[in-house]
């Protein structure tokens, strides 16, 4: 079940948000200010932020909020936005696409599913299977062979990424976009160093996951032996 962060100050608009989404099987966090929406976000990998962008503009924290989850917790972001405000929307207000208000339920909920597909986050029971590679993401949890592995986020990020792009390969550079976000200042080091990890806490004897392609990049194949 995918999580949604509904970012609306007017509360009967987020009440509304709140009790259509549920019915549609969403989980819903609606919160009043910015302070309280990073704990429970943190550790969700699937999910969507609902961002008021008339709200954003007038109170910056929130709109560096979405920025930070969108970054750092790999969560898009779609804005609901007035149609005197499509004119003045561009893509430095990093949202990953729109809902022009006051929106329809089945238009919105439509984008959210594609955003959420798009990133790798919505699938039948939100679970990636390969071999004996689990990748739970309701859970955040990654099991071989019915025991746990114990990752850190960006670890996860990463081997989700890959596992739901099977037999793509991918550049460094676009590993670090995806995964690290566009504005990610460290170098394409960063994603060795993060195959290195993962290939320690998944590979074995009987298991191989990730292949190096040579003079480009990455790619998930697994299981192979």
């Amino acid at each position: 079940m995918a999580t949604v962060f509904v970012m609306v100050a007017e509360a009967t608009q987020a009440e509304h948000l709140r009790s259509d989404l549920t019915r549609r099987g969403f989980r819903c966090l609606v919160f009043s200010n910015e302070y309280e929406a990073i704990e429970p976000a943190a550790g969700q990998t699937a999910g969507v932020t609902l961002l008021d962008i008339e709200e954003s503009l007038m109170r910056s924290a929130v709109r560096e909020l979405a920025q930070r989850m969108r970054k750092e917790m790999d969560i898009p972001v779609i804005g609901l936005v007035s149609r005197e405000e499509l004119t003045s929307l561009d893509s430095t207000q990093g949202i990953d696409d729109f809902v022009v208000k006051p929106w329809d339920i089945t238009e919105l909920v439509a984008r959210m599913k594609r955003v959420l597909k798009q990133e790798g986050s919505l699938d039948s029971e939100g679970v990636v299977r390969c071999g004996d590679l689990v990748i739970d993401s309701t859970r955040c949890e990654v099991s071989l062979g019915g025991n746990p592995v114990v990752l850190t986020f960006k670890e996860y990020q990463l081997l989700r990424f890959l596992a739901n792009n099977k037999e793509k390969v991918f550049t460094r550079e676009v590993l670090l976009n995806k995964v690290w976000g566009w504005d990610y200042y460290g170098g394409d080091r960063t994603v060795d160093v993060h195959i290195r990890r993962l290939r320690s806490k998944i590979d074995d004897m009987d298991h191989s996951f990730i292949e190096t392609i040579r003079n480009v990049g990455y790619r998930f194949t697994g299981p192979r032996t």
